[in-house]
């Protein structure tokens, strides 16, 4: 799922600048599970702004509302008179959501209140591990079904590296938490399949045309498209 995580107040109050007629719009898909950008999170920063603005003295008026997703355009036909109606819309959804609403409702001001991070899977109750980072290229079927150039700190398509130790990676995550190896683990999976050979396999470098480095992508399913 999409990841996100809220904008400081700071950042967002500077977006909204002195817009007087506020609209925030949370998405009750992949932010909402995550705990961020759904109608909940929206009604939340909807109140935060409106207590600002009544400890400061200025007249705004701040709405909330919520799309299904805000990533498909049928979903925002839904909120589409409160977006007419606001001076400027708040988007809580990821990247995607965000931009899909401006141009929708385009020249409508549309600001971001998340910042989307990644593809991640739900380790417990508010915490989620990066898993893919949708590289148009996917190769672990022969590396176990882990993904080494997410869960490799060098995105490696051969591995180890010198710097693996104990199962370890010679770099430490960003609250100095130790992070596991990643070609460890795919050892430790290819042996439990009985397919170590492919540790021995010499795998071409990654091709990153095939990822959003190449420029932005399109997927068509033609025996989708209506006849």
């Amino acid at each position: 799922m999409i990841t996100a995580e809220r904008k400081p107040l700071d950042e967002i109050l500077e977006l909204v600048g002195d817009k007087k007629k506020i609209l925030v719009a949370g998405c009750d898909t992949c932010v909402a599970i995550c705990l961020t950008g759904g109608e909940k999170e929206a009604e939340i920063l909807a109140s935060e702004l409106r207590i600002l603005a009544e400890k400061d003295g200025r007249a705004v008026e701040v709405e909330h509302t919520a799309a299904i997703r805000q990533c498909e355009w049928e979903y925002l036909d839904m909120i589409a008179d409160k977006v007419a109606a606001a001076d400027v819309v708040l988007s809580m959804a990821c990247g995607i959501g965000i931009q899909s609403l401006a141009e929708k409702f385009a020249p409508k001001l549309v600001m971001p209140a998340v910042n989307t991070n990644m593809l991640g899977m739900p380790q417990e109750h508010a915490v989620w591990l990066e898993r893919c980072v949708a590289c148009g290229e996917c190769r672990i079927g022969l590396t176990g079904g882990i993904c080494p150039v997410v869960r490799c700190s060098k995105s490696l398509m051969n591995g180890p590296c010198g710097g693996s130790h104990d199962g370890l990676c010679e770099v430490t995550g960003p609250e100095k938490e130790e992070i596991e190896c990643a070609w460890a683990l795919i050892w430790e999976r290819l042996k439990a399949q009985g397919r170590e050979e492919l540790m021995f396999t010499d795998r071409p470098p990654k091709d990153w045309s095939k990822s959003s480095s190449g420029g932005p992508r399109k997927m068509v399913r033609e025996e989708a498209k209506p006849v």
